[in-house]
């Protein structure tokens, strides 16, 4: 045995997945080397990377209405990306190893259609499949449902806990002797009888992966999710998180290994410190255009604020609570709370509603040398702030190129991260274990 495959015998193991960016301003779309948000090519690209970097899986996020902005659609979204499920079973024709996994939200779907979905996407990847379950709270959204309307935000998760438990009945009706079982559900919300039509998949459940930081959010990720995807920026706060979901499992009875803690991240790399502080801030510049910086500045104030200056300073009047400017997109409920901390910071330090926003919305996590991010990646992990790391780059596709070829050899030679897959499941790759049948 090699002295690095001693270390990382003994040494907590990183998780790592690529995020495909686009539905926010993490995307640098002036970049002439970012490239389409359609073309298979593109998602095939950040695949094959993160498979070629030996990544547990390739995450889709997705939105169920395209969001608005003074009636116009959202000026940072992407208009035209294909649906996540239907692209995921694409990509597990051109990967062997990688999980895929595909947002779908769990208050406009119904659990018959989505644990088939997913069934079928486990079947076909070989044991590869993941579900990030999402709600959504907003009447706008739901417009584009024969449903509509929306759920009190203290149902969202009621109906999501019985959406992931129904599921994981229909998957559990097939044996392992590939007799379909009867299935029948009643309950708050559903009410569902009849025989499941895929069999048991390679995985027996495909991975539940759950987003959210709010109290509901880690209880139902405590009690139902494999994964939670959460976004922490420092390592006290990450470790205050990390033993408060953790601390949650024992009730439903579950081990700390049964859930893993992975916040989404970005990376900025340079030759030297300085080389990569100077990119991180090119980046958030290229992130909030001017156009973009009076658009965030009036998502919080509910305003027209579009006769300010970018460059000049906050505005004197108050933001409107109960303004409907900006639609499909969680609601601000602290909007003067959270402009008064804007404007204690500008008057402190002299900063322009640009210079602001770019300083308050920014989403750089890990800034440095390669050895440096690798160290400090290992440090977050090794110190119980984390299981892992959601990447998401700032460039589509190429974005996770340099990371692979750059940090993840210094994370193997750390001993914190695989050389090879020992595993073909996503399951095994995280270290879950598999669902017992429940016959």
């Amino acid at each position: 045995m090699s002295a690095t495959e001693n270390t990382s015998a003994t040494k907590k193991q990183i998780h790592l997945a690529a995020h495909f960016p686009g539905v926010n301003n993490t995307t640098v779309w002036a970049d002439p080397r970012s490239r389409s948000q359609i073309d298979f090519s593109s998602f095939e690209h950040l695949a094959r990377t993160a498979e070629r970097g030996k990544f547990d899986f390739f995450f889709l996020a997705e939105g169920l209405r395209l969001r608005e902005h003074k009636g116009r659609i959202h000026d940072l979204d992407v208009v035209g990306r294909p649906e996540s499920i239907t692209l995921l079973n694409a990509l597990a024709a051109v990967t062997d190893r990688l999980g895929l996994a595909a947002t779908v939200n769990a208050t406009f779907n119904e659990p018959y259609e989505t644990a088939r979905r997913f069934a079928s996407l486990d079947h076909l990847s070989g044991g590869r499949a993941a579900w990030n379950v999402v709600t959504s709270p907003d009447a706008f959204t739901g417009e584009n449902f024969r449903r509509g309307g929306f759920l009190d935000r203290g149902d969202r998760y009621t109906r999501a806990s019985e959406f992931v438990a129904t599921a994981r009945e229909l998957w559990d009706s097939w044996g392992p002797d590939g007799v379909p079982r009867p299935f029948a559900h009643h309950g708050q919300h559903f009410s569902i009888e009849g025989k499941f039509g895929v069999p048991r998949s390679p995985q027996g459940h495909p991975v539940v992966i759950q987003a959210g930081d709010s109290g509901e959010g880690r209880e139902f990720a405590a009690s139902a999710a494999d994964v939670i995807f959460t976004r922490h920026g420092t390592l006290e706060a990450g470790r205050a998180f990390y033993a408060d979901v953790k601390g949650r499992l024992a009730q439903y009875g579950r081990e700390p290994d049964d859930l893993k803690i992975m916040p989404g991240v970005t990376f900025v790399l340079g030759d030297t410190a300085a080389e990569a502080q100077e990119k991180a801030a090119e980046i958030r510049h290229q992130q909030v255009s001017p156009q973009n910086a009076i658009l965030a500045l009036e998502q919080i104030w509910g305003r027209d604020l579009s006769a300010h200056d970018p460059d000049g300073p906050l505005p004197a009047i108050d933001p409107d609570p109960d303004s409907q400017l900006v639609q499909g997109r969680v609601k601000i409920t602290n909007a003067l709370e959270i402009a008064a901390k804007w404007r204690a910071l500008s008057e402190a330090k002299g900063l322009s509603i640009r210079q602001t926003v770019i300083e308050t919305t920014g989403r750089q996590s890990f800034i440095g040398t390669p050895d440096t991010v690798a160290a400090e990646l290992d440090a977050f992990v090794q110190g119980g702030a984390a299981d892992g790391f959601i990447l998401v780059p700032h460039l589509t596709p190429g974005g996770l190129d340099d990371f692979v070829d750059q940090v993840v050899p210094r994370l193997q030679e750390r001993g914190a991260f695989r050389t090879e897959y020992t595993g073909s499941t996503l399951r095994s790759h995280l270290g879950l274990r598999t669902p017992v049948w429940k016959g």
